[in-house]
């Protein structure tokens, strides 16, 4: 088995910066509807069930 070359390098300033904004948004925004789902669960007892 040889080894292969890459056919194109990504140089250090080749990075998405819109890419990387939106994993960044997407991760808090995942974060803050498990923070409300755990609100309304856990502390206010408003019988809002995910499970059964």
């Amino acid at each position: 088995m040889s080894t292969e070359t890459a056919k194109k390098e990504i140089d250090h300033e080749d990075f998405d910066p819109k890419g990387t904004l939106a994993l960044i948004l997407l991760y808090f925004v995942i974060l803050a509807i498990l923070w409300i789902f755990m609100y309304f669960i856990e502390f206010l007892g408003n019988d809002l069930t995910v499970i059964g």
